[in-house]
């Protein structure tokens, strides 16, 4: 991943180690003002570094951060790419060049879904497992060229019966083929409980993108155990 993008006015240095985490660790939530119902890992880190304030749609957003724990770890080395000294350095940087401001940070899964749910434009992260009542929960797409097709059609998967009244959830992490022609072509599990991988499989199978001249490969998680 890129570096921080440091400005001139302060000289904090920001050095990143690649750390493998698994994304199936953590979900993206939202407020349900906000109208999307994917987001781009591009778009991820754009908004929790704060340089855009809005989503693609033009919907504004304000991240909201946990202080601590395993989940922020996770969300920090997956999705930004550093440890939690590079991310205050790098806020205080934008802080004291008056280009952005501290955002708010909790200290629990509780807390942050409790705030999301009562502020407009909010968008945070927790646990996958979390069941979360009142907020959007958010599917995050990869790939290089998953800001160029659009999806057209979704299928919800369906929550196999005997998970959802066991409470067991999590975040089923995908590798997808479109074809040229928008459909799905190849879908692969890459990570997450294997029922719940194989319902995830069966509705995106079923998804159609914008067209486009190439073939495109994106990674995409999808949770279960969430009431938006």
């Amino acid at each position: 991943m890129k570096h921080y993008r440091l400005l001139p006015l302060v000289a904090v240095v920001v050095m990143f180690a690649a750390v493998r985490v698994i994304a199936a660790d953590v979900k993206l939530i939202a407020n349900g003002s906000i109208k999307a119902d994917m987001i781009s890992a591009t778009e991820v880190k754009s908004v929790f570094l704060e340089e855009h304030s809005s989503l693609r749609d033009g919907t504004h957003v304000e991240p909201v951060l946990e202080t601590d724990g395993p989940v922020h770890q996770a969300f920090l080395h997956e999705y930004l790419g550093g440890t939690d000294d590079d991310l205050q350095n790098y806020y205080r940087a934008l802080v004291f060049s008056g280009r952005g401001s501290m955002p708010k940070q909790l200290g629990s899964d509780a807390e942050v879904v409790a705030y999301v749910v009562r502020t407009k434009g909010a968008i945070g992260y927790v646990n996958a497992e979390t069941i979360v009542e009142g907020v959007k929960t958010l599917t995050i797409v990869r790939g290089g060229n998953d800001a160029q097709r659009k999806l057209i059609t979704r299928v919800e998967p369906e929550y196999p019966d005997t998970l959802k009244r066991l409470n067991i959830g999590g975040t089923v992490r995908l590798q997808l083929t479109i074809a040229p022609s928008g459909n799905v072509e190849v879908v692969e599990v890459l990570g997450g409980n294997p029922i719940l991988g194989e319902a995830a499989v069966a509705a995106v199978k079923q998804w159609v993108y914008s067209a486009s001249h190439s073939r495109t490969i994106a990674e995409l998680s999808i949770p279960f155990g969430s009431h938006p």
